[in-house]
């Protein structure tokens, strides 16, 4: 039997109330000299990339320079961490981030190329997103019960995908086998929207993941969700029910994103920064973005943002310690 990843129990924080950034909110005189890059650790198409186009769409009006979204994809995000993580912190780069790279990894893998706890500076908060549990479109199963009976029946055959060895979706799909009892085998990609094409395509049979990414393939008829990890249904889909609905506990049950900068900015350009994007996700570009993607706006402040980036790493380290888990 193949190692696998147990990853049991846990569930993200309460929705964090909108808060005002308490910080002096002034960026430091000239700033920005030139372009500021929003790195993303993921393709293009999934609710990453989304949020760092809608800030760099908003923010230039704010502080005259263009913001450009760079895809730095691979290793679950950790390319595009690291290259936040080792820039001057002039604030001229900075990460949509993500849970994969910033919670965890540091706390599933014993060598990482920077210490997520002192590389970076927590911005704010943006958003939260629920996910659903897909299967092709033409998918003979339509529960969460049909595909454990077919992977019970055919244990290590059925397989599921994810974005990438240590991602949110990864963590999810193991957690799904857990709970289940079943045998499947791992399929990483490096993005959500590659694995969506395979299970459309009928190359991968099963994946957990966002509803931005895949809601126009569910509605196309492409793909199929069999349940939603949130724990209350997706007043989108109000007759698609959740996973404790169907008797499957402990799986994580979404994604969120952040904004962060390397470590040592300069307070008042973090606190700038934070004021600019929690305005900006109160606009139309982003509200049309959450709502397509089923997702809750949540933002908070830097200290906030970087208690709740702590909580949550201390999660995944405790269940690590539990469980001798490993990413190494």
């Amino acid at each position: 039997m193949r190692r696998r990843t147990l990853l049991a129990g846990l569930a993200l924080p309460p929705l964090l109330r909108p808060a005002l950034v308490r910080a002096q909110a002034t960026a430091p005189a000239g700033w920005p000299e030139k372009p500021v890059r929003i790195l993303v650790g993921f393709p293009p198409g999934g609710l990453t990339d989304v949020l760092a186009r809608v800030l760099a769409n908003a923010l230039p009006a704010r502080f005259g320079q263009p913001f450009l979204v760079e895809n730095r994809t691979g290793a679950s995000g950790i390319i595009a961490a690291e290259l936040v993580a080792k820039s001057p912190p002039d604030g001229h780069t900075l990460l949509l981030a993500h849970p994969t790279a910033i919670a965890i990894a540091p706390a599933l893998a014993q060598r990482l190329p920077f210490d997520a706890a002192r590389a970076f500076a927590p911005v704010t908060l943006l958003a939260r997103q629920p996910h659903v549990l897909l299967v092709k479109g033409d998918s003979p199963w339509n529960s969460l019960a049909e595909l454990v009976a077919e992977a019970k029946r055919r244990p290590g055959v059925i397989t599921f995908a994810s974005s990438g060895v240590g991602s949110v979706q990864h963590v999810q799909g193991e957690q799904f086998c857990m709970a289940t009892g079943i045998e499947a085998v791992h399929v990483p990609y490096r993005g959500s929207a590659p694995t969506m094409t395979d299970i459309a395509a009928g190359q991968v049979h099963w994946a957990i993941d966002g509803v931005g990414v895949s809601a126009p393939l569910i509605e196309a008829g492409s793909l199929k969700a069999l349940g939603t990890a949130a724990p209350r249904r997706i007043a989108r889909w109000p007759s698609l029910p959740s996973f404790a609905e169907q008797g499957v506990e402990g799986v994580v049950p979404g994604s969120w994103f952040g904004l962060m900068g390397p470590a040592g900015m300069a307070p008042g350009l973090v606190a700038a920064l934070a004021e600019a994007a929690v305005a900006a996700m109160a606009g139309p570009e982003a509200q049309r973005a959450l709502t397509s993607a089923s997702a809750e706006a949540a933002v908070e402040g830097p200290e906030a943002f970087a208690s709740f980036v702590a909580n949550e790493t201390a999660q995944f380290r405790a269940l690590a310690q539990r469980t001798r888990i490993s990413l190494d």
